[in-house]
This record gives structure tokens, C-alpha cells and sequence, in this order.
């Protein structure tokens, strides 16, 4: 059998071949290129130790204890060939902490790596040169079939190391497999040994499960195998939950079918991870109202922000991904009523989540309205609304989008940086904010130089006063709104 290998890669094997060392592909590459796919990234499988690997290569880098050899390749366009990663044949010894071998000693036989791999997809081999495949455990079989098994005794498998019953799951899901019956009986037995593994490692494999093309088959799977409630109990809480006449799914379905439309439309991780916690804390908000004869969530913005921030920083999220997820669960929420809200109050919302998160607000509206069973994911009050976005966006709704600043202040006034010039220019702000023709340079500066003039104090008092006023008011008319047209 022969594969169309790219040269980047051809140059690893053949180099170690010719220096009287066998080099075969291994892993993911070939089960990618036996479903006729584009590998992603390339690994190398030899009876070479590191430093023999090393010397046979002008530029590498060699920094982990499993004796992986990454062979840089230059003047390459494909970023997935810049790097081959080229590891001796391997014999692990226990796993005692259930996340790495307590020692990795190296080997002249193909065999004995082949056998400590993790699933049957993932260990086969296939030599360039010779056109030649070694699949001792029948994984080419289980891709015809479709199925995830492990090598070997899956209890084995799982007991050397607990991520592999999350890995089964990611690769089901980005494969479209089904796992098969003793591998999955393995997980169910092992499911719990998950709490064994460090937040980064399950951060990884969930956000690769969330950006498949079908997330919301991978963590119903991870549920059915009692992994979920290791990853993020909190979506579990909404299993069963039924919401108001608008709903005709569960909190848990409608979570689920969120995210699902923010796959179908190929959305990037925030928007996909604001979907799926959009409606977290509707279990927790929920009460019955005698009133409506109805369930209500009143709340469950504000609180599923608070949720949200939670499940990120325990999965080790970057501080940047976590405050934008959490931005868009809290103001998912907004009332789009065009016929009664203010273009005041949706300059306040481009604010409230910034100009370079805005239009994944709507991205998340429209998974809220698919998630509802609703035909369309943008009717025409969202499009107006959108519109009316675009409106408000060239408007200032930041101190950095006054046609002032700092420097300028200084320069007008003669004083100093300190606490004054940062009050004034969002009293400015607030100004502006109210009525944008006041966004001028003349304007600014005059006003700049009467607010300068006042007492620090006043000024202070002045700045907060306008904002929490205007805030209050707003979120009362909004309050009111919400009331009076039951927005969930």
C-alpha cells in the first residue's frame, strides 16, 4: 500500500533508514491516511535512541523524558510539517500515579511499542520505503467497522493512564466511531479514576471534543460513561429540567443543541463554550410562578456568569478565553426588541462586552434560538438589532474611542498624570454616551478644562453619579420590559 507522503516527512525516515535504523509512521498520521484524510501532525516510530536521532539531524530539539526528538523542517508553508516528531521504540514500565510510567526504557522491537499503545486505530505502523503496513491488533478492521477498541485488556489500558477513558471519547466523536463493548465497559469501570488526572489534561480533551463538528454526541457520551461529572458537573444539573412555554427541550438538551449550532457554523472555542454555559444556572434560578403558571429563571444571566467563571478557572482556562465566555453568558440575555429599546442601551451592551466580542454575542443568541427549536437562528429583530450595533459602534463606548485623551488634557490643563485626568475623561465619557454629537474635539476640550476645574471629590461624585444613574434607570426600563413581555 502506498500513501503520497510529503517530503518534509519522507526526509525523516529515509535518513534514519539509511544510517541502518528502521523508521515508521505511527499513530494518528496513518489512521488518517487509511480514511483517505490529511494528517494533522506526523510521528516517527524507530529502533534509533535520541542521541543517535539527534546526530542524524542538523536542527532539533529534545526537551521531555519519553525520548521524543522533534526534527525541524525549514522553508516549509505547511505548519503541520515544521515539525516531524520522531520517538525510539518504547517499553513503559507501571503507572502508579495513573498519568505517566514510573520509567520508559527504549527497544529494538516495533512489537513492544505497538502493544503499549492506547487504542487499535492508533496503533498501527507503516513504513514509507517499503509501502508496508504492521497492524498487529487489527486496527484497520475496527476503521472499516468504526469502532474505538482498546490494545489490548482495556483494564490495562486505562489503569497505565486514566485520560485515555476521556481520549476514547474525543476520538469517537471527531471519528464519528462507536466505542466498542468491553472498551466501554472498561471506561465505566475505570470512569472515576478521571478525578486522578490534572485539570489540564481533561481541559485539553474537552476542548477538543467541543470543537468537533459534533460536540453534542461527545458529551452525551462523556455522560453516558460518567465522565461529565468529572469535566463539568454543572451542565449535568440541567438533565430533566423543563423549562417555559417557549422551550420545548430541557435545560440539558437545550444546552446541548446550542453548542451544536455553533459547531454546525464552524465558530471559534469562546462562542462554542458561551453556548453551551449560556443556560448553566437555569437549574439554580428556577421557580415556579403562580402568577404566569410557568417556570421562571429570573437571574440566570448574572449567575450563570458567576458559574461559568467557576468551570473555566478549574479547567485551567487563560485568564483572556475565561473573561470572554463569561462576558457572553452574562449579557446573553439582552432585549432585542427594536421597537422598544434605545440605541443607548446598545452602545451599553457593545461596551459591556467590547467591540471585538459583540457579533459573538449574537453568534450565542442565535445557538439560544436554535437550541430552542426555533426555525431561525436570526429573525428580523435581531437583524435590526444587528444593525442597530453597527450604529452604536460609531459611537464612542470606551474612553479610547473619545476624540480626547489623556496626553491631550494634560497638554490643555498643565497638570501632571494622577487620578484627575482618568476621572474626567470618563465623566466625558458619560456625556458622550448620552448624546454622541458631543463626541468633538472642541467640545471635549472645553468641557475638559470646567471638570478639571472642579475638586477632585466633586469631580469623583460627578463621574459616578451620571453612571449610576443612567445604569439604574436603564436596567429599570429594562426590568420593566422584561416583565411586561416575559423575556427569558
Amino acid at each position: 500500500m502506498k500513501f503520497s507522503i510529503p517530503s518534509a516527512v519522507s526526509r525523516v525516515t529515509e535518513t534514519l533508514e539509511k544510517a541502518g535504523f528502521e523508521a515508521y509512521l505511527i499513530g494518528g498520521c496513518v489512521r488518517d491516511l487509511l480514511r483517505g484524510e490529511t494528517p494533522k501532525d506526523w510521528d516517527v516510530t524507530t529502533n534509533a535512541t535520541p542521541d543517535r536521532i539527534i546526530h542524524l539531524f542538523d536542527e532539533t530539539f529534545y526537551e521531555n523524558s519519553f525520548g521524543t526528538v522533534g526534527v525541524a523542517n525549514k522553508d516549509v508553508s505547511d505548519e503541520t510539517l515544521a515539525v516531524v516528531e520522531v520517538t525510539p521504540y518504547r517499553v513503559e514500565g507501571a503507572y502508579t500515579d495513573k498519568r505517566r510510567p514510573d520509567e520508559v526504557r527504549f527497544s529494538e522491537n516495533l512489537k513492544d511499542d505497538l502493544k503499549r499503545r492506547d487504542f487499535t486505530v492508533n496503533a498501527i505502523a507503516y513504513s514509507v520505503s517499503q509501502g508496508h503496513i504492521v497492524d498487529l491488533y487489527k486496527g484497520q478492521e475496527d476503521i472499516r467497522r468504526g469502532i474505538i477498541r482498546a490494545v489490548g485488556d482495556p483494564h490495562e489500558r486505562f489503569s497505565e493512564d486514566a485520560l485515555r477513558i476521556l481520549r476514547a471519547v474525543r476520538l469517537a466523536t471527531q471519528l464519528d466511531f462507536s466505542i466498542e463493548r468491553s472498551t466501554r465497559e472498561g471506561i465505566l469501570r475505570h470512569s472515576s479514576t478521571l478525578s486522578d488526572i490534572s485539570a489540564e489534561r481533561i481541559r485539553d480533551e474537552f476542548t477538543k471534543i467541543v470543537m468537533t463538528g459534533n460536540p453534542k454526541r461527545g458529551i452525551e457520551l462523556a455522560r453516558e460513561l460518567n465522565l461529565l461529572k468529572h469535566i463539568v458537573p454543572e451542565l449535568e444539573e440541567g438533565i430533566g429540567v423543563e423549562q417555559n412555554g417557549n422551550h420545548i427541550y430541557t435545560v440539558w438538551e437545550h444546552n446541548l443543541r446550542a453548542v451544536q449550532h455553533a459547531a454546525d457554523r464552524a465558530w471559534p472555542l469562546h462562542v462554542r463554550l458561551g453556548a453551551l454555559f449560556h443556560d448553566v444556572a437555569k437549574p439554580h434560578t428556577r421557580r415556579w410562578s403562580n402568577q404566569k403558571k410557568d417556570w421562571t429563571f429570573y437571574g440566570h444571566d448574572v449567575v450563570g456568569a458567576r458559574i461559568t467563571k467557576k468551570i473555566m478557572q478549574r479547567l485551567r482556562y487563560p485568564k483572556d478565553l475565561t473573561e470572554a465566555v463569561t462576558k457572553l453568558v452574562r449579557h446573553h440575555l439582552f432585549f432585542s426588541d427594536v421597537d422598544k429599546i434605545t440605541l443607548s442601551a446598545v452602545r451599553r451592551m457593545v461596551r459591556n462586552v467590547g467591540t471585538e466580542h459583540i457579533w459573538d454575542l449574537m453568534h450565542v443568541r442565535a445557538c439560544d434560538r436554535i437550541g430552542m427549536g426555533r426555525p431561525k437562528e436570526a429573525p428580523y429583530r435581531l437583524r435590526k438589532y444587528e444593525s442597530m450595533i453597527e450604529e452604536a459602534m460609531r459611537a464612542p463606548i470606551s474612553v479610547k474611542m473619545l476624540n480626547i485623551d489623556g496626553e491631550k488634557i494634560m497638554e490643555i490643563t498643565g497638570e501632571k498624570p494622577g487620578p484627575k485626568i482618568g476621572l474626567t475623561l470618563h465623566a466625558l465619557l458619560e456625556e458622550v454616551l448620552n448624546d454622541p454629537e458631543l463626541n468633538t474635539k472642541e467640545y471635549l476640550e472645553n468641557r475638559a478644562k470646567e471638570l478639571f476645574s472642579l475638586p477632585e471629590e466633586e469631580l469623583e461624585k460627578l463621574a459616578q453619579a451620571g453612571k449610576e444613574k443612567r445604569e439604574k434607570e436603564e436596567e429599570k426600563e429594562l426590568k420593566k420590559i422584561r416583565k411586561k413581555y416575559w423575556v427569558k
